[in-house]
């Protein structure tokens, strides 16, 4: 951890991880890369889902036995604070020594705020590129007064499989992209929270988690029939794992999260959770708050259509009043977060003249 200073003498706290692997079929190792970063005295918690442990049983457990790990597996339930729970109380009545987390978003997290709460070490083995929780030292999970991330623990350490990611369904690589395309409204709705109200503004972080957006940009251009290589996911992984890190860096999720997100979450609320995925709702946010931002909206809403993922609200299964509730609402999910949201004051009537305008509805 590094404790850093700004000019206006407020402190935050930089989390990073300790090691991030990157790699073609590395997971049949993951072991040896655990103990190559952590001595390792006893037992090992899995928890990950049911459908991505008939997938990976024979490879992890291969490895766990030739290498004389001991384990547990843990099945995770919904991405709710009651499973974290549940989860918590079993792993005290074992040793546990180390809390991975294998999988996508909700497992990565499930365990992220265990370990947390534990007080145990976290490692991410993200086995799809869905969003940035992947390193970043936030979580987000339903049944809090708080339908936002949460700060937690940053993984000690990454391991990612791109053979097995780049084999995750499409969408889900996809919503990664609009998660990370998202970093342009984000990074814009911090800046004017500095202007406006003189909060800390952290220019590497900013301008890491805008590089990361920019390159999502460029990459949509060399997406042909919607395929995505392993080439383009390995960008894309790190691609959010640096989004990540730039939240770690930041000590705060700002520059990963603006406007768009706070609409993301309003819609998640309202639909409970039936509206896509995280980085689809996302998506579609930062096409509306771009506009805002008198950004390149059509540029954004190009990039998301090429890589595959959702531009329209009848795509994520949305209707055109949870759209504009969705809008209301986010000001009011983190008031304390100011946003361009703050700067605006239109009825709903010119919020549907502004979502139909760019074509969400």
């Amino acid at each position: 951890m590094i404790n850093s200073t700004t000019t206006a003498e407020t402190t935050h706290v930089m989390q990073l991880p300790r090691k991030v692997i990157i790699g073609e079929r590395i997971l049949s190792n993951t072991s040896q890369l655990i103990k190559d970063n952590i001595k390792v005295n006893s037992k090992i918690a899995l928890i990950t889902g049911e459908n991505v442990k008939s997938k990976i049983i024979d490879t992890i457990e291969e490895n766990f036995a030739a290498n004389n790990t001991e384990f547990q597996w843990i099945i995770a339930g919904d991405a709710s604070f009651e499973s974290v729970g549940k989860i918590e109380n079993e792993l005290k009545q074992d040793k546990i020594e180390i809390i991975i987390g294998i999988g996508g978003g909700r497992c990565i997290d499930i365990g992220k705020m265990a370990a947390n709460n534990l007080k145990k070490p976290f490692i991410s083995i993200p086995t799809s590129a869905s969003h940035d929780g992947i390193s970043s030292p936030f979580v987000s999970l339903r049944g809090s007064d708080k339908p936002y991330s949460i700060k937690v623990e940053t993984p000690i350490e990454i391991i990612a499989d791109l053979h097995i990611i780049s084999n995750a369904p499409g969408k889900l690589i996809a919503s990664g992209c609009g998660d990370l395309i998202a970093k342009i409204t984000a990074v814009k709705d911090w800046e004017i929270a500095r202007d406006d109200n003189g909060e800390y503004f952290g220019e590497y972080a900013a301008n890491l988690s805008s590089l990361s957006a920019k390159m999502m940009l460029d990459i949509s251009k060399q997406i042909v029939n919607g395929q995505i290589d392993k080439k383009i996911s390995r960008t894309i992984v790190e691609g959010l794992i640096s989004s990540g890190v730039a939240a770690g860096i930041a000590g705060s999720s700002r520059p990963c999260s603006g406007s768009e997100h706070l609409f993301s979450h309003a819609l998640e609320y309202i639909s409970n959770g039936r509206c896509g995925l995280h980085g689809e709702r996302v998506g579609i946010g930062t096409i509306i708050m771009a506009k805002l931002h008198k950004l390149n909206w059509i540029e954004i809403k190009n990039a998301l259509k090429i890589i595959g993922a959702p531009t329209t609200a009848k795509e994520i299964r949305a209707d055109k009043d949870e759209i504009i509730k969705a809008f209301v609402l986010a000001k009011k999910i983190r008031p304390e977060r100011y946003t361009i949201l703050n700067k605006i004051d239109i009825n709903k009537n010119q919020i549907q003249d502004l979502v139909e305008e760019v074509g969400i509805i």
